[in-house]
Protein backbone atom coordinates (compact mmCIF):
# COMPACT_ATOMS: atom_id res chain seq x y z
CA UNK A 1 0.00 0.00 0.00
CA UNK A 2 1.45 3.34 -1.02
CA UNK A 3 0.41 6.24 1.41
CA UNK A 4 0.40 10.11 -0.13
CA UNK A 5 -1.14 12.89 1.61
CA UNK A 6 -3.69 15.56 -0.58
CA UNK A 7 -4.81 18.65 -0.06
CA UNK A 8 -7.63 20.46 -1.13
CA UNK A 9 -10.47 23.17 0.41
CA UNK A 10 -12.99 21.79 2.68
CA UNK A 11 -15.93 22.59 0.30
CA UNK A 12 -18.53 20.41 -1.66
CA UNK A 13 -16.35 20.60 -4.75
CA UNK A 14 -14.26 17.75 -3.18
CA UNK A 15 -17.01 16.22 -2.38
CA UNK A 16 -15.92 13.15 -4.98
CA UNK A 17 -12.63 13.04 -3.09
CA UNK A 18 -14.16 12.32 0.16
CA UNK A 19 -16.34 10.25 -0.64
CA UNK A 20 -14.04 7.71 -2.96
CA UNK A 21 -11.67 7.74 0.47
CA UNK A 22 -14.77 6.47 2.93
CA UNK A 23 -15.92 3.94 0.34
CA UNK A 24 -12.02 2.52 -0.11
CA UNK A 25 -12.08 3.19 -3.78
CA UNK A 26 -8.55 4.48 -4.11
CA UNK A 27 -7.25 1.63 -1.43
CA UNK A 28 -8.63 -0.90 -4.22
CA UNK A 29 -5.47 -0.05 -6.42
CA UNK A 30 -2.76 0.07 -3.45
CA UNK A 31 -2.77 3.96 -2.65
CA UNK A 32 -3.65 5.05 1.18
CA UNK A 33 -4.79 8.92 0.54
CA UNK A 34 -4.69 11.01 3.41
CA UNK A 35 -6.55 14.25 2.56
CA UNK A 36 -6.16 17.32 4.41
CA UNK A 37 -8.70 20.27 4.51
CA UNK A 38 -6.14 23.31 3.42
CA UNK A 39 -8.69 26.14 4.73
CA UNK A 40 -6.50 28.42 3.62
CA UNK A 41 -7.10 27.70 -0.40
CA UNK A 42 -4.56 27.32 -3.00
CA UNK A 43 -2.29 29.96 -1.12
CA UNK A 44 -1.62 27.38 1.44
CA UNK A 45 -1.47 24.34 -1.01
CA UNK A 46 1.18 25.81 -2.77
CA UNK A 47 3.27 26.17 0.32
CA UNK A 48 2.56 22.54 1.04
CA UNK A 49 3.70 21.27 -2.40
CA UNK A 50 6.87 23.36 -1.16
CA UNK A 51 7.64 21.65 1.65
CA UNK A 52 6.39 18.49 1.33
CA UNK A 53 3.64 18.17 3.95
CA UNK A 54 1.41 17.25 1.15
CA UNK A 55 2.16 15.77 -2.23
CA UNK A 56 -0.85 16.21 -4.50
CA UNK A 57 -3.05 19.53 -4.05
CA UNK A 58 -6.58 19.99 -5.85
CA UNK A 59 -6.21 23.39 -6.06
CA UNK A 60 -7.29 26.77 -8.46
CA UNK A 61 -5.87 26.88 -12.23
CA UNK A 62 -4.85 30.29 -12.08
CA UNK A 63 -2.57 29.96 -8.90
CA UNK A 64 -1.18 26.85 -9.74
CA UNK A 65 -0.36 28.02 -12.95
CA UNK A 66 1.70 31.06 -11.73
CA UNK A 67 3.63 28.52 -9.05
CA UNK A 68 4.29 26.17 -11.88
CA UNK A 69 6.08 28.93 -14.52
CA UNK A 70 7.36 30.20 -11.07
CA UNK A 71 9.21 27.40 -9.82
CA UNK A 72 7.01 25.35 -7.99
CA UNK A 73 8.43 21.61 -8.10
CA UNK A 74 5.00 20.72 -9.51
CA UNK A 75 3.37 19.58 -12.72
CA UNK A 76 -0.56 19.62 -13.30
CA UNK A 77 -1.74 16.29 -13.62
CA UNK A 78 -5.37 17.49 -15.05
CA UNK A 79 -8.08 19.37 -15.10
CA UNK A 80 -10.28 18.48 -11.83
CA UNK A 81 -13.58 20.46 -12.33
CA UNK A 82 -14.34 21.82 -15.87
CA UNK A 83 -16.77 24.51 -15.38
CA UNK A 84 -15.62 28.19 -14.23
CA UNK A 85 -16.08 29.33 -10.37
CA UNK A 86 -18.64 31.64 -9.91
CA UNK A 87 -16.17 34.03 -7.37
CA UNK A 88 -18.94 36.50 -5.30
CA UNK A 89 -17.34 39.98 -4.64
CA UNK A 90 -18.23 40.73 -0.67
CA UNK A 91 -18.32 43.97 1.52
CA UNK A 92 -19.21 44.62 4.79
CA UNK A 93 -23.00 44.16 5.94
CA UNK A 94 -23.20 47.30 7.32
CA UNK A 95 -21.15 49.29 4.68
CA UNK A 96 -22.27 52.01 2.02
CA UNK A 97 -20.74 50.22 -0.72
CA UNK A 98 -23.37 48.89 -3.45
CA UNK A 99 -21.64 48.46 -6.54
CA UNK A 100 -18.05 47.60 -7.83
CA UNK A 101 -17.26 50.69 -8.98
CA UNK A 102 -16.96 52.06 -5.53
CA UNK A 103 -14.64 49.16 -4.92
CA UNK A 104 -11.31 51.12 -6.81
CA UNK A 105 -8.13 52.09 -4.47
CA UNK A 106 -9.92 49.96 -1.66
CA UNK A 107 -7.98 47.14 0.13
CA UNK A 108 -9.28 43.47 -0.58
CA UNK A 109 -8.74 41.12 1.54
CA UNK A 110 -6.80 37.76 0.54
CA UNK A 111 -6.56 34.21 1.78
CA UNK A 112 -2.59 34.49 0.96
CA UNK A 113 -0.15 35.64 -1.79
CA UNK A 114 -0.59 34.40 -4.82
CA UNK A 115 -4.37 32.80 -4.14
CA UNK A 116 -6.87 32.89 -6.21
CA UNK A 117 -8.96 35.69 -4.33
CA UNK A 118 -5.51 37.82 -4.59
CA UNK A 119 -5.76 37.02 -8.29
CA UNK A 120 -9.39 37.27 -9.43
CA UNK A 121 -8.95 40.88 -7.67
CA UNK A 122 -6.43 41.37 -10.44
CA UNK A 123 -8.88 39.96 -13.14
CA UNK A 124 -11.72 41.84 -11.66
CA UNK A 125 -9.83 45.27 -11.46
CA UNK A 126 -8.54 44.24 -14.98
CA UNK A 127 -12.28 44.27 -16.43
CA UNK A 128 -13.42 47.35 -14.59
CA UNK A 129 -10.77 49.23 -16.46
CA UNK A 130 -8.72 50.48 -12.72
CA UNK A 131 -5.11 50.25 -12.47
CA UNK A 132 -3.93 47.33 -11.08
CA UNK A 133 -0.66 48.79 -10.06
CA UNK A 134 -2.74 50.37 -7.64
CA UNK A 135 -4.48 47.66 -6.07
CA UNK A 136 -4.11 47.15 -2.22
CA UNK A 137 -4.14 43.75 -0.14
CA UNK A 138 -4.23 42.55 3.45
CA UNK A 139 -3.81 38.63 3.93
CA UNK A 140 -6.03 36.88 6.27
CA UNK A 141 -5.51 33.42 6.15
CA UNK A 142 -8.98 31.79 5.38
CA UNK A 143 -12.50 32.75 5.03
CA UNK A 144 -13.04 33.34 8.28
CA UNK A 145 -10.16 36.14 8.23
CA UNK A 146 -11.90 37.65 5.82
CA UNK A 147 -15.18 38.08 7.32
CA UNK A 148 -13.25 39.25 9.99
CA UNK A 149 -11.45 41.48 7.75
CA UNK A 150 -14.59 42.85 6.98
CA UNK A 151 -16.08 43.56 9.89
CA UNK A 152 -13.59 45.35 11.44
CA UNK A 153 -12.69 47.46 8.38
CA UNK A 154 -9.46 45.89 7.36
CA UNK A 155 -10.87 45.49 3.94
CA UNK A 156 -13.84 46.88 1.74
CA UNK A 157 -13.87 43.50 -0.27
CA UNK A 158 -13.21 40.00 -0.31
CA UNK A 159 -13.71 37.67 -3.02
CA UNK A 160 -14.59 33.65 -2.24
CA UNK A 161 -16.66 30.96 -4.09
CA UNK A 162 -20.18 32.37 -4.22
CA UNK A 163 -21.90 29.26 -2.34
CA UNK A 164 -19.96 28.72 0.41
CA UNK A 165 -20.38 32.06 1.63
CA UNK A 166 -24.19 32.00 0.94
CA UNK A 167 -24.16 31.38 5.05
CA UNK A 168 -22.43 34.13 6.02
CA UNK A 169 -24.25 36.32 4.00
CA UNK A 170 -27.34 35.18 5.23
CA UNK A 171 -25.88 35.50 9.06
CA UNK A 172 -25.22 39.16 8.00
CA UNK A 173 -21.63 38.57 8.38
CA UNK A 174 -20.90 40.18 5.40
CA UNK A 175 -22.98 41.59 1.90
CA UNK A 176 -22.77 40.01 -1.82
CA UNK A 177 -23.17 42.55 -4.41
CA UNK A 178 -21.45 41.10 -7.34
CA UNK A 179 -19.57 38.46 -8.74
CA UNK A 180 -16.26 37.42 -11.49
CA UNK A 181 -16.40 34.37 -13.19
CA UNK A 182 -12.98 32.41 -13.95
CA UNK A 183 -12.51 32.59 -17.76
CA UNK A 184 -11.56 29.15 -17.48
CA UNK A 185 -11.44 25.59 -15.97
CA UNK A 186 -11.17 26.51 -12.05
CA UNK A 187 -10.01 23.72 -10.58
CA UNK A 188 -7.00 21.36 -11.26
CA UNK A 189 -4.74 18.01 -10.09
CA UNK A 190 -1.39 18.68 -9.34
CA UNK A 191 1.73 16.91 -7.94
CA UNK A 192 4.93 17.27 -6.83
CA UNK A 193 7.58 16.42 -9.50
CA UNK A 194 8.68 13.62 -6.71
CA UNK A 195 5.39 12.07 -6.06
CA UNK A 196 4.94 11.54 -9.80
CA UNK A 197 8.38 10.37 -10.30
CA UNK A 198 7.71 7.64 -8.56
CA UNK A 199 4.09 6.91 -8.95
CA UNK A 200 2.76 8.00 -11.79
CA UNK A 201 0.77 5.16 -12.98
CA UNK A 202 -0.70 4.95 -9.52
CA UNK A 203 -1.70 8.66 -9.68
CA UNK A 204 -3.11 8.36 -13.13
CA UNK A 205 -5.58 5.74 -11.62
CA UNK A 206 -6.75 7.94 -8.94
CA UNK A 207 -7.47 10.28 -11.05
CA UNK A 208 -9.48 8.28 -12.96
CA UNK A 209 -11.16 7.13 -9.53
CA UNK A 210 -11.95 10.72 -8.44
CA UNK A 211 -13.54 11.67 -12.49
CA UNK A 212 -16.05 8.48 -11.90
CA UNK A 213 -17.10 9.20 -8.59
CA UNK A 214 -18.26 12.59 -9.84
CA UNK A 215 -19.86 11.21 -12.58
CA UNK A 216 -21.84 9.57 -9.87
CA UNK A 217 -22.44 12.03 -7.65
CA UNK A 218 -23.61 13.99 -10.12
CA UNK A 219 -26.14 12.02 -11.53
CA UNK A 220 -27.66 10.43 -7.64
CA UNK A 221 -30.91 11.53 -6.69
CA UNK A 222 -29.44 12.58 -3.23
CA UNK A 223 -26.81 14.63 -4.18
CA UNK A 224 -28.46 17.63 -2.95
CA UNK A 225 -29.30 16.68 0.36
CA UNK A 226 -25.97 15.28 1.25
CA UNK A 227 -24.10 18.22 0.21
CA UNK A 228 -26.62 20.16 1.86
CA UNK A 229 -26.00 18.32 5.04
CA UNK A 230 -22.45 18.11 5.08
CA UNK A 231 -21.68 21.70 3.52
CA UNK A 232 -24.23 23.65 5.32
CA UNK A 233 -25.75 24.59 2.44
CA UNK A 234 -29.74 25.57 1.26
CA UNK A 235 -30.83 22.83 -1.20
CA UNK A 236 -31.66 25.72 -4.10
CA UNK A 237 -28.39 26.88 -3.10
CA UNK A 238 -27.13 23.32 -3.93
CA UNK A 239 -29.28 22.90 -6.91
CA UNK A 240 -28.42 26.30 -8.92
CA UNK A 241 -24.91 25.15 -7.95
CA UNK A 242 -24.61 21.69 -9.26
CA UNK A 243 -26.32 22.52 -12.75
CA UNK A 244 -23.54 24.95 -12.84
CA UNK A 245 -20.46 22.47 -11.92
CA UNK A 246 -18.82 19.86 -14.00
CA UNK A 247 -16.13 17.90 -13.39
CA UNK A 248 -13.21 16.21 -15.33
CA UNK A 249 -15.47 12.72 -16.14
CA UNK A 250 -13.59 11.76 -18.98
CA UNK A 251 -10.14 13.08 -18.20
CA UNK A 252 -9.70 15.17 -20.77
CA UNK A 253 -7.05 17.58 -21.50
CA UNK A 254 -7.27 21.21 -22.31
CA UNK A 255 -4.62 23.39 -23.37
CA UNK A 256 -6.96 26.09 -24.58
CA UNK A 257 -7.86 26.92 -20.99
CA UNK A 258 -3.89 27.26 -20.05
CA UNK A 259 -2.87 29.15 -22.86
CA UNK A 260 -5.55 31.60 -21.80
CA UNK A 261 -4.82 31.61 -18.44
CA UNK A 262 -1.05 32.52 -19.37
CA UNK A 263 -1.89 35.16 -21.39
CA UNK A 264 -4.06 36.45 -18.54
CA UNK A 265 -1.74 36.56 -16.04
CA UNK A 266 0.75 37.80 -18.67
CA UNK A 267 -1.52 40.23 -19.44
CA UNK A 268 -2.05 41.46 -15.63
CA UNK A 269 1.97 41.18 -14.93
CA UNK A 270 1.87 38.55 -12.56
CA UNK A 271 4.45 36.55 -14.41
CA UNK A 272 6.92 37.79 -16.85
CA UNK A 273 7.78 36.74 -20.60
CA UNK A 274 10.75 34.25 -20.11
CA UNK A 275 8.48 32.40 -16.85
CA UNK A 276 5.82 32.35 -19.83
CA UNK A 277 8.04 30.78 -22.59
CA UNK A 278 7.27 27.00 -23.00
CA UNK A 279 4.75 26.76 -20.89
CA UNK A 280 2.98 23.87 -22.07
CA UNK A 281 6.50 21.61 -20.59
CA UNK A 282 6.77 23.24 -17.63
CA UNK A 283 3.14 23.04 -16.64
CA UNK A 284 2.50 19.13 -17.95
CA UNK A 285 3.92 16.05 -17.60
CA UNK A 286 5.56 14.51 -20.56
Amino acid sequence: MTGLKIGGVPEHFNLPWRLAIEEGKFKEIGLDLHWSDMSGGTGQMIRGLETGSIDIAVLLTEGITKAVLQGLDARILQVYVTSPLHWGIHVPFHSNIQTVDQLEAQTFAISREGSGSQLMAYVKADQEGWDISQLKFNVVGDVYGGLWALEHNEAQAFLWEKYTTFPFCEQGKCRYIDEVVTPWPCFVIAVSNNAYSKYSDLLDKMCNIVNQRARVMKKEENTVDLISWRYNLRSGQVKNWLIETDWNYDGIEYPLAFERTVNYLLKLKLINEEEASNWRSKLFFN
